[in-house]
């Protein structure tokens, strides 16, 4: 019997995962990154720009603002969105946030 218990799984402890969207408005309109959060993982995961938004700049602003509140939190980011990482890519004091 000692040798089953080896094999027994551990109750895993729940993990709340929250999601959202750091947002930025203009005319109307709304630009967003969407975001959820799970322990010290922040998870960035698609950027939204209207295009009549776009070339403004508001894709770097959500990404900068994003990757300052994991700096703020004690976060590490999990980035899925192309954007961010080529925002990262750009921007080399932000790679210490990125998981490895």
């Amino acid at each position: 019997m000692v040798v089953w218990e080896i094999f027994r799984r551990k109750p895993r402890l729940q993990q709340k995962v929250t999601t959202g969207r750091f947002e930025i408005e203009r005319n109307g309109k709304v630009a967003y990154l969407e975001y959820s959060l799970a322990g010290n993982i922040l998870v960035l995961a698609h950027t939204e720009v209207p295009e009549k938004l776009r070339y403004m700049g508001l894709a770097s602003s959500l990404a900068e603002t994003a990757l300052q509140w994991a700096r703020e939190h004690n976060l590490k980011a999990d980035i899925i969105c192309p954007t961010v990482l080529q925002y990262v890519a750009k921007h080399p004091e932000y790679s210490d946030l990125v998981m490895d």
